[in-house]
């Protein structure tokens, strides 16, 4: 009988986990018992995206025939729960002590802690290795820059520096030359879709028995092992990176990833490694194989934006998830789920959200928490439509990410200011507008598209708060330029508007 037992989260799938190599040194591997859980539990949470769930799935029972594969004692259970899980891996094995990694997620985390009580045995919890900034010295202040944060994480890696320390190319960021809207007849290169295999396809078909889920499974072609992740990676770097920059805040309504990555369901699993991700980068641009502004901006995003939002995240809970700083409490539109709203830009991530499981970062701030902060919807209520509609959606991207940078809910801990804008920018970066029945110019009148006419609208009520904010000032002073009369309209037509819209009408 085994005298160790390794439990592996299902978004663990590491090749090199350290819960294993841990238990290497205290044993053999006959010695030493795996345990993977499919908990019934997680899986059925919340209404998920089936290909968030063919994802998971498919992913952990790939990951489970590749540790078998590679010499070692594999447990894959279905159970009620994680707990329920262990109960019956310890009662079958009866090992003498249990080594786990450290949960992603503050409820695994705090899980975790109890598991020794759960079970009667010894639990030994390994810190994450998944994320860079976990090694990352705190600073001691709530509101550290995600700008300082990243330039710091440059120097910790030797990332894109000259050997005197400085960043290459003078800069260390480029945001200001990817903001390019998307030509017409741009040519898109396709991403990948990987093939369903044998086991892939029975998870298919266990998902499709899921009660209360949404999308369409049999279109499934995501990766699911660390090889065709590994492909998933190269063939970005290859073929989307080098017009990723200039692109990167571009929206199309007939294309769903344009130059982005897609790689963020595979970072978040465990089947990529973010330093590895950015390094390849990297080496394309001194191979001369993408220019310095796509790199620098898809660095930023792997070991900037994605491993600070990781550290706010465990910097803020469990009070993150009750942060609600503009008092919104407006329930989510059931159209949420349909895409029926009138709005094509809306109608069309909607519609894209529930046919793929994936929408880039900029559909999801300017046009999906952009609306929702305007419309004053309850911060809850969207974090949990996001986690169930993403592929990439876990716990700790989600609440920093839409309740903080989305939402602004937290105040301005994580990001600077709300993030905001009226159907001018939309129209700006996309070709959205223009299968619209609203007219993003106008502010008031049946022609009035609710973004413009609801981006006054808050601009009018929170006035001296936003005119507070330094990054806010600039926009607000665009009230001057409205008199009473103009003023009045906008409001009278948001308050109706609202309401229609609690009354589940508006469109």
């Amino acid at each position: 009988m085994p005298t160790h037992l390794v439990a592996i989260l299902a978004d663990q799938l590491l090749l090199e986990h350290p819960a294993l190599i841990h238990a290497q040194t205290l044993a053999p591997k006959t010695d030493i018992q795996v345990v993977l859980v499919e908990s019934q539990a997680r899986l059925q949470l919340r209404p998920y995206q089936r290909h968030k769930l063919v994802l998971v799935l498919s992913a952990l029972r790939h990951y489970a025939a590749a540790l078998r594969a590679d010499g070692w004692q594999v447990t894959l259970i279905a159970a009620a729960s994680w707990r329920a899980g262990l109960l019956h891996t310890c009662a079958q094995f009866n090992p003498d002590s249990i080594i786990t990694m450290a949960g992603a997620e503050y409820n695994a985390r705090r899980a975790q802690e109890r598991w020794s009580s759960w079970l009667g045995r010894a639990v030994t919890v390994l810190p994450n290795r998944q994320f860079l900034a976990a090694d990352v010295p705190a600073t001691g202040t709530k509101r550290q820059t995600m700008e300082s944060f990243y330039r710091m994480m440059r120097v910790r890696y030797q990332l894109l520096l000259e050997a005197d320390g400085s960043p290459v190319g003078g800069s260390w960021n480029y945001d200001a030359e990817n903001r390019k809207p998307l030509p017409k007849h741009t040519p898109i290169p396709l991403v990948q879709r990987y093939l369903p295999d044998e086991l892939t396809l029975q998870v298919i078909a266990d998902v499709a028995a899921y009660p209360q889920t949404y999308g369409d499974a049999s279109t499934f072609g995501l990766a699911v092992t660390h090889a065709q992740a590994a492909d998933a990676l190269a063939r970005f770097i290859r073929e989307r990176l080098p017009d990723f920059g200039r692109y990167e805040d571009a929206m199309a309504a007939d294309e769903d990833v344009l130059f982005h990555s897609l790689l963020s369901p595979y970072l978040n699993l465990g089947l990529l490694d973010p330093l590895t991700c950015a390094r390849a980068a990297e080496a394309a641009y001194h191979a001369g194989l993408a220019p310095l502004a796509a790199v620098e901006g898809f660095v930023r995003q792997i070991v900037g934006w994605r491993e600070y939002m990781y550290r706010r995240y465990w910097e803020l809970m469990p009070e993150l998830r009750t942060m609600n700083a503009w008092a919104a409490t407006r329930p989510l539109p059931e159209w949420f789920w349909q895409g029926q709203s009138g709005m094509h830009c809306l109608d069309t991530v909607i519609a894209r959200v529930w046919r793929t499981g994936y929408t880039h970062h900029i559909e999801r701030l300017m046009i999906l928490t952009n609306f929702c902060t305007l419309a004053g919807i309850d911060p809850v209520a969207v974090n949990e439509w996001f986690l169930a509609g993403y592929i990439d959606a876990y716990d700790w991207v989600m609440w920093p990410n839409v309740s903080g940078m989305g939402l602004n809910a937290d105040g301005g801990l994580i990001a600077t200011k709300p993030y905001i804008s009226s159907g001018a920018y939309i129209k700006r970066m996309s070709n959205y507008c223009a299968g619209c029945r609203y007219d993003p110019a106008v502010r008031t009148g049946p022609d009035a598209c609710p973004y413009t006419m609801l981006y006054w609208n808050f601009l009018l009520t929170h006035q001296p708060r936003l005119q507070a904010n330094p990054r806010m000032g600039p926009a607000v002073l665009g009230l001057r330029h409205l008199d009473d009369a103009q003023r009045g309209d906008i409001q009278t037509q948001a308050v109706i508007w609202l309401q229609r819209l609690s009354e589940g009408t508006s469109a």
